[in-house]
């Protein structure tokens, strides 16, 4: 398996707003960056958003380290929530229907071909990609 990482941020101008999401993917010497947005969303949403592009540029089974800011995103696995909401048919702790599902859903079925681990970044600090990440995701709101 190819290991391959994923930097990924996203950003909101009012949440919901205009959003943006920015990735960049590392594999050996090569670097791509890649970003998008959508005209009324949340930061949340465009957490997940750009785990899932990132993810859906892979074109075979890999090892993936993905780094993000996103508390959401990270405990998601890290805590493993995902695995309540799954046994408890996409409900959280409190009964109530998960946010986000058509995200989660797709993120989970892309994390079914690879083995992704996630890392937590401290956002808008000292990390050079998870910067670049935020300024990918920010260029795009601009573009909407």
């Amino acid at each position: 398996m190819k290991d391959v990482i994923i930097y990924t941020d996203g950003a909101c101008s009012g949440n919901p707003g205009p959003g943006g999401w920015g990735a960049v993917l590392f594999y050996g010497s090569h670097k791509k960056e890649i970003s998008g947005g959508a005209k009324d969303t949340t930061n949340n949403r465009m957490e997940i958003q750009a785990v899932i592009e990132g993810l859906t540029l892979l074109k075979e089974a890999c090892r993936v380290t993905v780094y993000s800011d996103s508390a959401y995103v990270v405990n998601c696995f890290q805590k493993g929530w995902i695995h309540g909401w799954l046994r408890n048919g996409w409900k959280n702790s409190k009964g109530a229907a998960v946010e986000n599902q058509d995200l989660w859903k797709a993120l989970w079925e892309l994390m079914s071909k690879h083995k992704v681990d996630y890392v937590k970044v401290k956002g808008h600090s000292d990390n050079e990609w998870n910067n670049r990440c935020d300024e990918l995701a920010r260029e795009a709101i601009r573009r909407l």
